[in-house]
């Protein structure tokens, strides 16, 4: 008989694309270009905070409100299309009351990249 290591599963969400295609064309043809570059700039802006606030509270301290404001970015990103952002933020909201602070700031690491890739991904900004 053998000794086999097998080591946990992780859900990768470099699989998970950035941007769904046709995602902002949509929002245009329902609200019109203006309104959807008005709401998109917002997006972006509060997003950037939001990303930033998180790295400000401390999870053990701020669980609930940590899983609101990963509530909030997981429906905006979805609305323009941001998949694996909106993806990341559910895994905060679901998880924020059990990850430790290594697990939170890992997967803040990962909201970082994913709103990073969102960005180059975006045709116009």
């Amino acid at each position: 008989m053998f000794e086999v290591t097998v080591a946990p599963a992780q859900k990768t969400f470099d699989a998970e694309p950035a941007r769904e295609p046709g995602a902002y064309e949509t929002l245009v043809r329902e609200i019109g270009e203006d309104g959807a570059n008005e709401v998109r700039d917002v997006f972006w802006s509060q997003t950037c905070e939001r990303l930033q606030l998180f790295r400000t509270l401390a999870i053990a301290q701020h669980p609930a409100r940590i899983a609101r404001e990963a509530h909030s970015l997981k429906s905006a990103a979805r609305t323009f299309g941001y998949l694996r952002l909106a993806a990341l933020s559910l895994q905060l909201e679901t998880a924020a009351e059990a990850l430790g602070e290594a697990e939170f700031c890992d997967l803040l690491d990962l909201m970082d990249e994913a709103y990073a890739a969102a960005r180059a991904q975006e045709p116009r900004i």
